[in-house]
C-alpha cells in the first residue's frame, strides 16, 4: 500500500531523515520506534506532504505522492493524526469530529461516519457538546484519533498517541488501537513507547538519528538484544 524508497527529508538544509526505505502492506500495523529526536515524526510529515522530500520517493497504491499538496494526499486516503493532541479547543467535540470529514462529499456519509465514531468511542458521544479544550488529555487523544478516522482513510498515521498520557490511559489508548486494527484499518504508528508499540505491531522499524538500524516483526524486535538494551532497559 505504502512504499517509501531512499527517502531524505530535512529542515532548512539540515538533514533529518537519511535515505530510509520502508513499506506498509494492507491491513498491517507498522510501527516506527526510537528515541525522541530520532526523526520519527518527520517521516509522517514527509508522507503526508507537510515536508517535501529532498530525495527519494513516496508511493501510495502505486502512485507517487512527492509533488502532491497535503489536502490531495488526504483525498487519496491517508489521514495523519499529529502529536500533541491538536484539537480546536473552543469548538465542541462534535464540531471537531466534523472537521475530520471535510473531504467526505456526502452529508449523509458524514453523518454515518459520525455515528460510527460514537459507537467506537462512546465517551465522545457523552461529551459531544463539550468544548474540546476542557477535556482530559486522554479524552482529547481519543478525539483526534476519531477525527482522523472520520474521512474513512485507507491508511491511518498516528504520531505519538501515548505522549503525555497517564500510564493507565495509555493502556486504554492501545486497546483502542487494537480495536481499530481488528476492524480492518491499516495503521502506521510512530511511538516512543517501544514495548506497547511493538506488542501491537505486525512489523516495525527502529529509527536512530534519521536512519533505520533494525526491522522485523514486532515480536522479533521485542526479543532482540538491541531493543531490549537500548529501549526497554533490560
Amino acid at each position: 500500500m505504502l512504499n517509501v524508497r531512499d527517502l531524505e527529508l530535512g529542515y532548512k538544509g539540515t538533514p533529518a531523515i537519511q535515505g530510509i526505505s520502508m513499506q506498509v502492506r494492507p491491513l498491517e500495523v507498522v510501527a516506527v520506534v526510537g528515541a525522541n529526536g530520532a526523526g520519527k515524526s518527520t517521516i509522517l510529515r514527509g508522507i503526508s506532504g507537510l515536508i517535501k522530500p529532498t530525495a527519494g520517493s513516496v508511493e501510495f497504491e502505486g502512485k507517487s505522492l512527492n509533488d502532491l499538496p497535503a489536502h490531495e494526499i488526504v483525498n487519496r486516503g491517508i489521514a495523519h493524526v499529529p502529536e500533541g493532541r491538536l484539537t480546536f479547543a473552543r469548538m465542541t467535540v462534535e464540531q471537531n469530529l466534523m472537521l475530520g470529514a471535510f473531504s467526505v462529499k456526502s452529508t449523509a456519509d458524514s453523518a454515518t461516519r459520525l455515528e460510527e465514531m460514537y459507537v467506537m468511542f462512546p465517551r465522545l458521544k457523552e461529551r459531544r457538546s463539550q468544548l474540546a479544550g476542557t477535556m482530559s488529555g486522554g479524552e482529547q487523544q481519543m478525539l483526534v484519533i476519531a477525527r482522523g478516522l472520520m474521512s474513512n482513510p485507507k491508511l491511518l498515521m498516528l504520531d505519538e498517541p501515548s505522549l503525555g498520557i497517564a500510564p493507565k490511559v495509555v493502556i486504554q489508548i492501545f486497546d483502542m488501537l487494537r480495536n481499530i486494527k481488528d476492524q480492518g484499518k491499516t495503521i502506521l504508528l510512530v511511538e516512543q513507547n517501544v514495548r506497547e508499540a511493538l506488542d501491537l505491531a505486525d512489523r516495525a522499524y527502529v529509527l536512530q538519528t534519521g536512519r533505520i538500524i533494525a526491522e522485523g516483526t514486532g515480536q522479533e524486535l521485542l526479543g532482540s538484544d538491541l531493543v531490549r538494551k537500548a529501549y526497554l532497559g533490560l
